[in-house]
């Protein structure tokens, strides 16, 4: 290459250099660019993620662990059936077995809700009746059978050479106890039931536990046994010396209207030992008022009140049930009992609890006709024993 050469190799070198810082500065800019693009995307997307997460945590569904309102579909659709009679939400709700026990039935009756039914429950368990001290099955059928066996086996001693005879044959009796419907029929305006701000449920559950719970404790206490319970003093009474089984052996006080402590002790030890860890004295209050009076022999009070929260009263140390349908004293009355009632007396129900709703009977008023199946006996009749104020 001669020196005349170089200069024009040089000016021809500038404008390619130009070109390459240009396509240079061309090809930043463009990266610059696509590197803003995709840090705008990623920042999008992670505004996307936070609010997926913020939605799914708080706002969208509860964690796994809590617990959820099953009942919900329930309450509404049966608050809807008692306002309005609209009756589609409960046609179409699935019935879990868990929570109803029996499908809608076709002729208008319908299960209560599952929380309803629930509050009716635990009012009669609460109620001052012997439901609360005794048996108390759930049954499917028409009735109840109780087997008993009352009889015993023969025995006899023999020895090695002598023949052993035949022995005595235990037996087995059978008490049916029949299963009757107990209903209530409250009302409440039209109007009323139209304020959104009234507790339907709540009404409702309260007016049938009260008239079922006042229903029952009578029934089981006095009841016939014509299309109700029969209650225990329903059945003969006989005195405990001559005591047969069918019957109810009483303890007299010797006085007509009258008691003193040594009675008290004659009833607790007319029942046998096998049911006297489980005794339960029952009574009305104008008896227990009459019987917190007595003392013993060295001037201490028989009856003494319950040490915590919720401890019933006790009278020899036993516990004392207050039932007002228990008879008041008078003469020949048999105003106390004492037993294992838990043996002695059987309540049997059917589970489910039905409402119907009647817009029509009693306008503007609805009507609401609740029923219930329970029956009640004696099973087990040396359990119970009964105090008699009278001479013989």
């Amino acid at each position: 290459m001669s020196k005349t050469e170089i200069p024009a190799l040089a000016g021809e070198g500038v404008p390619l250099v130009q070109e390459v810082k240009q396509a240079m500065t061309g090809f930043v800019s463009e990266f610059k660019g696509f590197q803003d693009d995709i840090e705008t995307k990623l920042k999008q997307t992670e505004e996307r993620l936070t609010m997926l997460d913020r939605k799914s945590q708080i706002a969208a569904r509860p964690h796994l662990a809590a617990n959820t309102n099953e009942g919900a579909p329930h309450l509404k659709a049966f608050d809807a059936y008692l306002r309005s009679g609209e009756d589609d939400g409960l046609r179409g709700l699935e019935m879990e077995s868990k929570s109803l026990s029996t499908a809608v039935n076709s002729d208008g009756g319908y299960l209560i809700d599952p929380q309803t039914a629930e509050t009716v429950k635990s009012v009669l368990r609460g109620a001052a009746s012997i439901r609360s001290v005794a048996a108390v099955v759930n049954v499917e059928a028409n009735s109840f059978d109780v087997l008993i066996d009352h009889t015993d086996i023969g025995a006899g001693w023999a020895d090695e050479a002598s023949a052993t005879g035949e022995t005595g044959t235990p037996s087995i009796d059978r008490i049916s106890i029949p299963l009757h419907e107990l209903s209530a029929l409250p009302k409440a305006s039209q109007r009323l039931l139209d304020d959104s701000a009234f507790d339907v449920e709540g009404w409702l559950a309260g007016r049938i536990a009260d008239k079922f719970s006042r229903a029952e404790a009578d029934a089981f206490v006095n009841g016939d046994g014509v299309d109700k319970p029969r209650g225990f003093l329903n059945h003969a009474a006989v005195d405990n010396d001559v005591w047969t089984w069918g019957n109810l052996g009483y303890v007299p006080t010797g006085v007509n209207g009258d008691i003193d402590a040594d009675n008290i002790v004659d009833l607790v030890y007319a029942l046998g030992a096998q049911y006297r860890a489980n005794g339960t004295f029952v009574m009305n209050s104008k008896t227990a008022g009459l019987v917190r009076k007595l003392k013993d022999a060295d001037g201490r009070f028989l009856w003494s009140d319950g040490l915590a929260a919720a401890e019933p009263a006790r009278l020899m140390g036993y516990p004392v049930v207050i039932a007002e349908d228990m008879p008041d004293v008078a003469t020949d009355s048999l105003s106390i009992a004492f037993g294992d009632f838990g043996a002695g007396y059987t309540i049997a129900e059917r589970p489910d609890l039905r409402v119907m709703r009647d817009p029509f009977s009693a306008k503007p008023h609805v009507l609401f006709y609740a029923t219930k199946r329970v029956g009640g006996d004696v099973s087990d009749f040396a359990a119970i024993k009964l105090l008699k104020f009278g001479t013989a």
